[in-house]
Formats: structure tokens, sequence, C-alpha cells
């Protein structure tokens, strides 16, 4: 059996980041640089491709970034990512950014992004990766996103 043919579980691939909004991290108007958003995204994205794939990965193409909310200095950046469908050797994340208020504890999204990312192996060249397969509602949910987004 192929590696491609090989079907992996979406939640295998989740990956969970948080950070402190900090000074240094904000703009003159105390709202994160979205450089950092960026940034956050990619590496999310990066992890949960090396978790489903057991490979190495680079971007390929940012696909989308919409943003929805800013965040301000002081607020938790929830940052999530999963893989959302596949190719022979790239891979669709799901990125999706929340931010938390510690005070009042209101979460709410900032921003969403679909990224692709490629396994490479060890002499730089593009290498197959497994299938990948929903299995909460969740899961589904960003699966369907997906599908929506390349329907367009």
């Amino acid at each position: 059996m192929s590696k491609r043919e090989q079907q992996r579980a979406m939640g295998k691939s989740h990956t969970l980041q948080t950070h402190l909004v900090s000074p240094q991290d904000t703009n003159h108007l105390n709202t994160i640089f979205g450089g950092n958003i960026l940034a956050y995204i990619d590496e999310a994205a990066a992890i949960a491709a090396m978790r489903h794939s057991g490979e190495v990965v680079v971007t390929a193409s940012v696909d989308s970034v919409d943003f929805h909310a800013s965040v301000r200095k002081g607020e938790i950046v929830i940052v999530q990512a999963w893989v959302a469908s596949t190719g022979r050797s790239s891979m669709l994340i799901y990125v999706h950014v929340s931010v938390e208020n510690p005070i009042t504890h209101e979460v709410k999204t900032t921003t969403t992004s679909f990224v692709t990312m490629v396994a490479i192996d060890e002499n730089g060249k593009s290498t197959e990766v497994p299938g990948v397969f929903a299995e909460t509602q969740t899961e589904h949910d960003i699966v369907a996103l997906a599908n929506d987004r390349t329907t367009r």
C-alpha cells in the first residue's frame, strides 16, 4: 500500500498554540502586528503538516487569510491547525486563530486561514503523504470549509 492510500485521522494533526500579546508585539494602536499572526499561522500549519505526514514540510502557498477582529495588548492568542485535505504530496491546512480576554474570558475569532504545505524527502523532493479523514463534527465542518473554498 502506498503512503497516499493510507489514511490518518484529522485529529492526529491537530495543533494548539497559545501566545500572550506583549507590548513589543503591538503597533501604535496597541493591537498585534498582522505579521505576528501570519508567523503563528505558518508555524502551526507546518507543525500540523509534519504531524500528519511524518515528513519535513515547506510552505507552498498561503491560500487565504481573513482578519475578523483585532487583538489587543494583554490578550491571549489561541492558534489551532488541522490538515483538512491532501493531495499526492501537498496538504491543505486550516488554521483558526482566536483571542481570549484574560479578564472576562470572552473568546472570539480573529483570523482564519488556509495554507498549503508540501512534504519533502531528504533530497528536497516532494514525497507522498497519507490521506486524511474527519471523525468529529468540528473536523467535518473544516472539511466542508475546505471543499467550499476549492469550489469557488
